[in-house]
């Protein structure tokens, strides 16, 4: 799979509407049918960073994602509420499935 974690600096006057911001784009790519998983968080020690972590099942998947329309359209959205150029890791790795944390097992 490819596995991405985006962080987004984000203006002040855009931190309460992000989510909103970038819903059209969220909605899209959650229905791509190789998006495995597309999930926002918001920092708890800075209010201006939301987390994005997302995974597409292989390359073919990803190359889709960033050919598609409402791909341009959501940095289109983002681009005004941004600080900064957000920063990324992208890499592949195996497997499509989240795993089991084996130092913190609950029966």
């Amino acid at each position: 799979m490819i596995f991405i974690v985006v962080r987004f600096k984000v203006k002040p006057e855009y931190q309460d509407s992000w989510l909103e911001t970038t819903a059209e784009f969220t909605e899209a790519t959650r229905s791509e049918p190789g998006n495995l998983w597309f999930d926002w968080s918001r920092s708890v020690d800075d209010p201006s960073e939301f987390v994005l972590v997302e995974a597409f099942r292989d390359g073919d998947a990803g190359s889709e994602h960033v050919k598609s329309d409402h791909f341009r359209r959501g940095l289109d959205a983002m681009r005004p509420a941004l600080v900064e150029t957000p920063r990324i890791l992208n890499t592949e790795i195996p497997g499509t499935e989240w795993g089991r944390m084996g130092e913190l097992q609950i029966d």
